[in-house]
């Protein structure tokens, strides 16, 4: 008869610790493909090799894993130079933001600053996100 207090153990998987060490990783990624054919490979029968139209489909997966990965990261590029084309272009001009729950500041967009990745409007030497823009005046 199995312990009250006995749990089954659970291997987790990536680089995080505390909590979010133990979300399992739910997807693969290009070096767990790499690991899993490098494995099958290795583990094949040398006298019953797999043919080539066996291993075509995993390496079609591979590229197309590659170019969705590259695709992710032109549109994260595109993204962010799509928001800071878009920040610079209200300098100098006058908008509402959102500060909060129940704020709104008002006034002109005097510079635009990058923080972390991301740009960031200045009014009143104070830095604000693009995103809690409210209103933009129509003239300088």
């Amino acid at each position: 008869m199995a312990s009250i207090n006995s749990a089954p153990s659970v291997t987790w998987y990536g680089d995080k610790t505390g909590t979010e060490a133990r979300l399992p990783v739910q997807t693969l990624g290009q070096d767990d493909f790499l690991k899993l054919l490098i494995a099958q490979m290795t583990s094949q029968d040398p006298l019953n090799p797999k043919s080539d139209f066996e291993m075509i489909p995993q390496m079609v997966q591979f590229t197309t894993l590659q170019q969705s990965k590259s695709m992710q990261a032109d549109i994260a590029r595109l993204r962010s130079d799509q928001q800071l084309v878009q920040a610079n272009s209200l300098i100098g001009r006058t908008v509402d933001i959102q500060d909060g729950p129940t704020t709104r500041v008002t006034g002109q967009v005097t510079a635009v600053q990058i923080e972390e990745g991301t740009p960031k409007l200045v009014i009143n030497g104070q830095s604000y996100d693009l995103s809690a823009v409210l209103r933009v005046a129509s003239g300088h």
